[in-house]
C-alpha cells in the first residue's frame, strides 16, 4: 500500500472547535485530568470565584454543600454575578460568565485588585464538564436563575424533582435569565449547583470531603474573618450529615501555628511588606485593539516563619490565596533571602558560634531544617504555568519577596529586645548545628560498610562487630556498661550479633542542640556504627543492622538509660522507629531453681516481675515442689553468666524483645508530646506529671 502524497492533506482535514466544545474534547488541558483530582479542581474553580469576592471585602460567608444526588453547591453572600446585558455579546452577564471562555471581571477592569481567577475560563469550564449546572443570583431585590446542560443554556422540567436527567429544552432563538423570586434589596449573593458529567468523569471519581475541609481550613487562614461552612449530606456508608465551620482572624500567623509539627525554637515571626515592579501587558485601546502598555504593579507580601527543634520543612506558598504546591518565583525569592540573611548573621557571629574559616558555608538545607513557613503574595494578574496554577511564573515577584524578607528578618535577628535576641541566638546555633550535622553525616556515609570500615579503623574500637554482611539478619546490641559487655561477648552469636557498649547515661538530646549532640562521644559512636547519618540526612537504606536492640538493666536506672536512647533515636533516627527496627531487650528479674522431686528433674524458671514471681512460687507450692533459697535477684545484666544471658535475653530462640514503633502519624504526634514532657526544657509540666503519678509508686518495688 503506497503512502499518501502531501496533496492528500488539505484544509478539509482541519477541525475548528467552537465555544465549549474544545473543553469537552480536551478537558485535561483545563483541569489537569479527568479523575478525582480533576473533579475536585472543578470545585476549586467555583469556590475560588466566591473567595475572590471575599478578598475584595464583599463576601463574609461561603458555604459548600455535598448533596446526596452527587451534586455540589457553592453559596456566597458577595455582590452576585452581574445580571445586566453585556453589550458586546448581547447576553446577560450570567450567561457570558458560564458559556464564554476568557470572559470575566478579572482582566484589569478594576473589579478585582488581586484575584485567584485570571483566565476567565473557570466557571465556563466547569459548566462545559457538567451534565447540569444551575446558577441563582440575588441582586437588585430579585433572584435570577439560569440552567445549563453540558454548557448549553435552556430550561429543565423538574416536575418530578431536580435532576440532571429531567427533560431539557435548549433555548432556540434567544436565551433568557429568569426571575424566580424576590429578596430584600440589600441582599446579594450567588449560588452555583452542578452535577459532574459522567461522560467525562468516571463513576469512580468523587468529591473527597476531607480535601474540601482541608481547602476550607486553608482558605480561612488566608482570608481572615471569612466564614466557610462545609456540609456533607451524602450519607456515604450510612454516615450522618455533618457540618464543619472555619474562621480564623490571625491570618498566616495562625496558619503557621497550625502547621508547626515540633516544639519551637523561635516564636512565629511575621514578615510583611510590599514592593512595586513594572510589567508589560496587553490592554484594549479606544478602538478595541490590544496594545502593549507598561504598568506598575504593587505586590503585597505576607509571610509567617517559625523554626522548631525538628528537621522537617513545612512551607506552603500562595499567590492571591491560590495554592502553588510546586512553588515559583515567590518561593525562590523567599529561600534566596532566607539563606543570604542567615549566612550574613552567622558570619557576623562567627566567634560566638565557634565557626572558623575551615567550616563550610551555610547551605539552603541547613536554613530550612525545622522551618514552618506560610508565604503569600497578592498582586494583580499573576502569571501561572497553566490553568491548574501550580507554579507562579511572574518573575519580578522574586525580587520583591526577597527584599521584604531580607529587611524584616534582618531587623528581627538584630533586635535589641530580650526575647527576640535570645531566639535569634538559638536560631543561629541551630543553623550552625545543622551545617555540622550535614558535614558529619557526609563523612559517615563515606565510611565503607562492614569489613572495609573495620579495616580502616573508622568505626569505634569498642564496637564488637559481627561477621555477617546480611543487613536483614544482623543485630546491634547497645549494652549498658562495661560489666555487662564481657558477659554479652560470651553470650552472643558473633556471626550476626554486634555489641556496642555505652558508659552510663547518654546526653538528653531533647534539651540540646545538634552541635552538642555531635560532640557527645556516645551519641557520635551510635551514629557512626549505625552508618546512616542523622536528622534530615538520615538514610534508612544505609543502616548497617536489621535490628537495633537496647539492652539495659531491669531497674530504674536501666529504664532511664533506655528512655534517653529512645529520645535520641526518635529525634535523630526516626525512620528506624517508623520501620519497627528498634527493640528493647527484656532481661529477667529473678532466677528460681526448682529442686528435683522423684523422677522429675530440677528446673530453672526465670520471672520478669514481682507479680510473676509470686504467681510462680504459689504454683510450685500447689504442686508440692520446692525451690532453692535464696532466690537469685538480678540487679543488673552483669550478674548473669554468659549461658543465662544468652538463654534469657540474646538467643532468638528463647528471648523476648519489645518492638518500639508507632502505629500511625497520630501516634508519632503523641510520642512527640510525651518526649517533650519527659525530656524537654519545660520543667513545670514534668513536675506536675511526677506529682500526679507519685501516689502510684510502690516504694518496695522501686527497683523492680
Amino acid at each position: 500500500m503506497s503512502a499518501s502524497s502531501p496533496s492528500d492533506y488539505t484544509a478539509r482535514h482541519l477541525s475548528v472547535l467552537e465555544g465549549l466544545e474544545a473543553v469537552r474534547k480536551r478537558p485535561g488541558m483545563y483541569i489537569g485530568s479527568t479523575d478525582s483530582r480533576g473533579l475536585m479542581h472543578c470545585l476549586w474553580e467555583i469556590i475560588d470565584n466566591a473567595v475572590d469576592e471575599a478578598l475584595e471585602g464583599h463576601a463574609k460567608t461561603i458555604e459548600v454543600i455535598l448533596h446526596p444526588d452527587s451534586s455540589v453547591e457553592v453559596r456566597d453572600d458577595g455582590r452576585g454575578i452581574p445580571v445586566d446585558t453585556v453589550e458586546s455579546a448581547g447576553l446577560s452577564g450570567v450567561e457570558v460568565v458560564f458559556t464564554k471562555l476568557h470572559a470575566g471581571g478579572k482582566f484589569g477592569g478594576g473589579s478585582y485588585a488581586a484575584s485567584g481567577g485570571l483566565h476567565g475560563v473557570g466557571a465556563s469550564v466547569v459548566n462545559a464538564l457538567s451534565e447540569r449546572l444551575d446558577v441563582e443570583v440575588d441582586r437588585g431585590g430579585k433572584t435570577h436563575r439560569m440552567t445549563f446542560h453540558r454548557g448549553e443554556p435552556g430550561t429543565y422540567d423538574d416536575a418530578a424533582g431536580i435532576s440532571p436527567t429531567s427533560p431539557f429544552s435548549p433555548f432556540t432563538n434567544s436565551s433568557r435569565l429568569e426571575v424566580v423570586g424576590r429578596v430584600p434589596r440589600g441582599r446579594t449573593g450567588s449560588r452555583v449547583r452542578y452535577w459532574a458529567d459522567r461522560q467525562i468523569f468516571p463513576t469512580s471519581a468523587g468529591f473527597a470531603y476531607d480535601d474540601v475541609v482541608e481547602r476550607a481550613r486553608q482558605t480561612s487562614f488566608l482570608v481572615p474573618g471569612l466564614l466557610l461552612r462545609i456540609t456533607d449530606s451524602r450519607g456515604i456508608d450510612g454516615a450522618e450529615p455533618r457540618t464543619e465551620e472555619f474562621r480564623h482572624d490571625g491570618g498566616v500567623v495562625d496558619f503557621a501555628d497550625f502547621l508547626a509539627p515540633d516544639p519551637p525554637v523561635t516564636d512565629i515571626w511575621r514578615l510583611a511588606g510590599s514592593g512595586t515592579f513594572m510589567e508589560s501587558v496587553q490592554q484594549l485601546d479606544a478602538q478595541g485593539h490590544l496594545r502593549p502598555k507598561e504598568v506598575e504593579r504593587e505586590c503585597h507580601v505576607d509571610i509567617a516563619v517559625r523554626w522548631g527543634t525538628g528537621f522537617d520543612t513545612t512551607v506552603r506558598t500562595f499567590a492571591n490565596i491560590i495554592a502553588t504546591p510546586k512553588g515559583g518565583s515567590h518561593l525562590a525569592g523567599f529561600e534566596q533571602a532566607l539563606l543570604k540573611t542567615l549566612r550574613r548573621n552567622v558570619e557576623a557571629s562567627a566567634r560566638r558560634l565557634k565557626v572558623t574559616a575551615k567550616d563550610p558555608r551555610i547551605e539552603k538545607d541547613d536554613v530550612l531544617a525545622g522551618l514552618t513557613a506560610v508565604v503569600t503574595v497578592r498582586f494583580p494578574e499573576p502569571q501561572f504555568e497553566g490553568q491548574t496554577k501550580e507554579v507562579l511564573g511572574t518573575a519580578p515577584v522574586r525580587g520583591v519577596v526577597a527584599r521584604v524578607v531580607e529587611q524584616e528578618l534582618e531587623e528581627l535577628l538584630n533586635s535589641t529586645r530580650r526575647q527576640e535576641k535570645a531566639q535569634a541566638a538559638l536560631l543561629l546555633e541551630k543553623v550552625v548545628g545543622e551545617m555540622r550535622a550535614r558535614v558529619s553525616a557526609r563523612m559517615h556515609k563515606e565510611i565503607s560498610r562492614r569489613k572495609n570500615a573495620l579495616e580502616t579503623s573508622s568505626l569505634p574500637a569498642k564496637l564488637s562487630d559481627c561477621r555477617s554482611d546480611d543487613v536483614e539478619r544482623s543485630e546491634l546490641f547497645i549494652v549498658e556498661g562495661q560489666s555487662a559487655l564481657g558477659t554479652a561477648k560470651d553470650a552472643r552469636n558473633s556471626e550476626f550479633q554486634a555489641l556496642l557498649p555505652i558508659r552510663g547515661k547518654i546526653l538528653n538530646v531533647q534539651k540540646t542542640s545538634p552541635t552538642d549532640m555531635l560532640k557527645n562521644m556516645e551519641c557520635a559512636s551510635i551514629i557512626q556504627v549505625i552508618g546512616a547519618g542523622s536528622g534530615r540526612t538520615f538514610d534508612i537504606d544505609q543502616v548497617r543492622y536489621g535490628k537495633v536492640v537496647l539492652m539495659t538493666d531491669a531497674d530504674v536506672d536501666g529504664a532511664h538509660i533506655r528512655t534517653l536512647l529512645l529520645t535520641f533515636f526518635f529525634r535523630y533516627m526516626r525512620p528506624l522507629i517508623e520501620t519497627g527496627r528498634v527493640f528493647a531487650a527484656v532481661p529477667p528479674l529473678h532466677r528460681v531453681e526448682v529442686s528435683a522431686a522423684g523422677r522429675r528433674a530440677g528446673d530453672v524458671i526465670y520471672t520478669y516481675s514481682e507479680a510473676e514471681l509470686h504467681r510462680v512460687l504459689a504454683q510450685l507450692e500447689k504442686q508440692g515442689r520446692r525451690h532453692k533459697d535464696p532466690i537469685q535477684r538480678y540487679k543488673g545484666l552483669g550478674e548473669m553468666d554468659a549461658q543465662q544471658l544468652a538463654e534469657t535475653t540474646m538467643d532468638p530462640a528463647h528471648r523476648t524483645l519489645r518492638r518500639i514503633t508507632a502505629a500511625d502519624e497520630r501516634a508519632m504526634v503523641q510520642a512527640e508530646s510525651i518526649f517533650e514532657l519527659l525530656m524537654g526544657n519545660d520543667v513545670a509540666p514534668r513536675k506536675d506529671f511526677i506529682v500526679a503519678g507519685a501516689q502510684r509508686v510502690d516504694r518496695d518495688n522501686i527497683d523492680a
